[in-house]
C-alpha cells in the first residue's frame, strides 16, 4: 500500500492538491497522511522560554487543528466513498520541514503531494516559499501542483535532461511506478547547449535509454535557447499532463553556481512537476 503525505494549510490550493492526489491515486490502495503544521508564535516562544509553558493555549491551538483534519478527512471520505483510500489526520507543532522528514521516516512515506501557490516574481518568492523548501529538502520524492490545477488522466509525460547525471533506475522509480500505473508516454527532453553530447552525456543518455527500456518513450532534443522558456512552450504545444526532473541536495557552494531548476520550475508552470532526487554521480560543464 502506497503511503502518500499530503501537507496542507486548509488554504484552497492545498486542498485542491489533496484532491488531485485522491483523483491520481482512484484505482490504487493508499494511505493518505494530512499533516498541519503549526508554527510556534512569538509570545508562546517567550513563555516556553520563561518555563511558565502557555499549556492551554497549545492545546487548543493543537486541538483546533485536529478538527479540522477530522472534519475535511469527512468530507473526503463521505465525497469519494472510496474503499481503497484510508486517511490519517497529523498535527506537528514544529518547523515544517522537520515535521514532515519526521513523519517521512516514522511512517514510510513515498510521496509528498503538495500544492503551489505560484509567483509572479520567482526570485523574490521562492526562499520563502513552503513547496521550494520541501522540494530542496525533504526525504523523499516530491509531486507539486500548481495552483487550481484538476487532475486530467497523465498520457503524455516529459522529463528534462541536460546528461550531466548517471541515472539508475532506483532514483527514477518514482517516475516508472506513475508510468506503469498510467501506462504513459515519456518524452525525454534535451535542451541543446552545442552540436554535440560529451563522452559522459553520451554514456548518461545510454543509461537513462536503459533505464526506460521497459517504457514506451523516445527523446527529443529542443533548440538552443532559454531552458525555462523552450520547456514550458514544449509542455503547452504537446498537452503534456506532467513534467519530472531530478534534484540534488546541492551544498551552499554548488548552489551559488549551479542553478537549481526544479525549485523554480515549481513555480512558473501550468501542469503538475515530479522532483525525485538523484544520487547518482553529476558532472558539471
Amino acid at each position: 500500500m502506497r503511503k502518500i503525505l499530503l501537507p496542507t494549510d486548509f488554504s484552497d490550493n492545498s486542498i485542491d492538491a489533496i484532491h488531485y492526489a485522491i483523483d491520481f491515486f482512484g484505482s490504487q490502495a493508499c494511505e493518505f497522511y494530512l499533516l498541519n503544521v503549526q508554527k510556534v508564535s512569538s509570545f508562546v516562544s517567550d513563555d516556553l522560554m520563561a518555563m511558565q509553558p502557555s499549556e492551554s493555549l497549545f492545546n487548543s491551538i493543537v486541538n483546533s487543528s485536529k478538527e479540522r483534519l477530522e472534519e475535511l478527512i469527512t468530507h473526503i471520505e463521505n465525497q469519494y466513498e472510496n474503499k481503497l483510500h484510508q486517511f490519517k489526520s497529523k498535527v506537528d507543532y514544529d518547523n515544517f520541514i522537520d515535521a514532515i522528514n519526521q513523519l517521512i521516516e516514522i511512517e514510510g512515506i513515498d510521496l509528498i503531494i503538495m500544492g503551489t501557490k505560484g509567483a509572479s516574481n520567482i526570485g523574490k518568492t521562492i526562499f520563502g516559499s513552503n513547496a521550494a523548501r520541501v522540494i530542496q529538502r525533504a526525504n523523499c520524492p516530491v509531486l507539486a501542483i500548481p495552483n487550481g490545477y484538476k487532475y486530467h488522466p497523465i498520457e503524455h509525460i516529459a522529463f528534462t535532461s541536460n546528461y550531466y547525471t548517471k541515472y539508475n533506475t532506483e532514483d527514477l522509480k518514482p517516475l516508472l511506478d506513475i508510468v506503469d500505473m498510467k501506462q504513459s508516454q515519456i518524452n525525454i527532453l534535451h535542451v541543446k547547449e552545442s552540436e554535440h553530447l560529451t563522452e559522459h552525456q553520451e554514456n548518461n543518455r545510454a543509461l537513462l535509454d536503459e533505464c526506460f527500456s521497459n517504457t514506451n518513450h523516445a527523446f527529443i532534443e529542443l533548440e538552443e535557447g532559454d531552458l525555462f522558456k523552450k520547456i514550458t512552450n514544449y509542455l503547452v504545444d504537446k498537452d503534456i499532463n506532467l513534467l519530472a526532473m531530478m534534484s540534488r541536495k546541492h551544498s551552499f557552494l554548488e548552489r551559488l553556481f549551479v542553478r537549481h531548476a526544479a525549485e523554480s520550475f515549481a513555480f512558473d508552470l501550468k501542469v503538475p512537476l515530479l522532483v525525485m532526487e538523484n544520487t547518482g554521480e553529476f558532472y558539471l560543464k
